[in-house]
């Protein structure tokens, strides 16, 4: 197929003017598709294809970087391609990737213009689905008036599959176009986040998978997509953890910042948890008490970033020394049950509620309360 070849810096891609029907026999879905009373369902990946392999992790999974599909937008984008006349049905470009390294043979004199061979799997879909997903029940609704149409595709090959992640955060990083909770997902995978972003992203991804981590499962990655009964959203989480690590980077950096570090880290919250979970006693898994809920959980989190400074001793009986700290939490059940909770807790939003649950948690436990961090409350 002809295309154009676009160099910047050290990426090299291309662009396509890809017949609607080769394109469409050439993509793979990551979700399901709804139309009026119809599906496009994932494809099983063939043996040995990595990019298949791939998507077939991701597909309808907490892993999964493209969004949920709105079958609204895919019906209100499918009307538009019938009732568009004069206007371009699909003016933008649809953003294509394969694993695959494309052969490309230029043409004549020309550098950047030549013949690009297809992939012999098929394209994941960086941005587009929504207009791929409408292009697919246009053509199968309007057959004749599909057959000639063409999308413009920029089409990236040959890298690997958190490339794609990559692109899919760089387009879609804007409050209103993605979901805070799956940008967290996506930090260890972007080459440009944060090191201490991608530090706190390593800590939340160990406490929602560890089989010893008292939030396993808990954690509320998908927002409200969710429908299971989950404790706290990833993003608040991620912020508050985000906080204690922020503060504390310059000492953090010092320790080393690898894998094992996140591992180390993840470890003093786990065991702070564990303690916790010890002090609230029944209250700790009660759906009659706020112990579990962000407000709360936010502001234990606080107590931990202080009772790990102040504690830095070994980490063998640290559950057992910090369930000791902490066992003053156990005579304020009574303060954490649901009814009345706000009113004994008065605040004008969340934000100031947490840091009022946060100084009461320390001043029980005995716990000095960082400077730094009653200011942030």
């Amino acid at each position: 197929m002809l295309a154009t070849q676009v160099r910047q810096k050290d990426s090299v891609f291309y662009f396509v003017s890809y017949p609607a029907e080769d394109l469409l026999g050439k993509v793979r879905f990551i979700s399901r598709f709804y139309g009026d009373g119809e599906t496009i369902a994932p494809e099983k990946p063939e043996s040995g294809d990595e990019v298949g392999g791939f998507i077939a992790r991701i597909e309808k999974s907490d892993s999964a970087f493209q969004r949920e599909i709105s079958s609204r937008k895919v019906a209100a984008i499918e009307n538009f391609y019938e009732t568009a006349v004069s206007q371009p049905p699909i003016p933008g470009t649809v953003l294509l990737f394969t694993a695959e390294r494309l052969h490309f043979d230029p043409i004549g004199t020309f550098d950047n213009v030549g013949n690009l061979e297809e992939p012999g799997g098929k394209y994941l879909i960086i941005d587009g689905q929504h207009r791929l997903a409408a292009l697919h029940f246009y053509r199968s609704h309007q057959p004749e008036d599909a057959k000639g149409m063409h999308v413009p595709c920029v089409i990236f090959d040959g890298k690997s599959e958190d490339f794609a992640a990559e692109m899919f955060v760089i387009i879609n990083s804007t409050s209103t176009r993605i979901n805070k909770s799956h940008l967290v997902d996506l930090y260890e995978r972007v080459s440009w986040a944060a090191p201490d972003k991608k530090f706190a992203a390593k800590v939340v991804e160990r406490l929602y998978t560890e089989a010893d981590s008292p939030l396993r499962y808990k954690i509320n990655r998908l927002g409200g997509r969710s429908r299971q009964a989950k404790w706290i959203l990833q993003a608040e989480l991620f912020n508050e953890l985000h906080r204690w690590i922020a503060s504390d980077w310059e000492r953090l950096k010092e320790r080393g910042t690898d894998a094992r570090a996140a591992d180390r880290q993840y470890a003093v919250v786990r065991d702070f948890l564990k303690a916790a979970q010890q002090a609230w006693g029944e209250a700790w898994g009660s759906a009659s008490f706020m112990v579990r809920r962000p407000v709360t959980l936010k502001a234990m989190l606080r107590v931990c970033a202080d009772l790990a400074t102040e504690d830095e001793g070994s980490a063998d009986e640290r559950v057992a020394r910090w369930a000791e700290r902490l066992a003053p939490w156990a005579e304020l059940q009574r303060e954490f049950r649901n009814e009345g909770f706000y009113e004994r807790f008065p605040a004008k939003g969340q934000v100031e509620r947490v840091g009022r649950v946060y100084r009461e948690l320390a001043r029980a436990a005995g716990i000095k309360v960082e400077a730094k961090r009653e200011q942030a409350a």
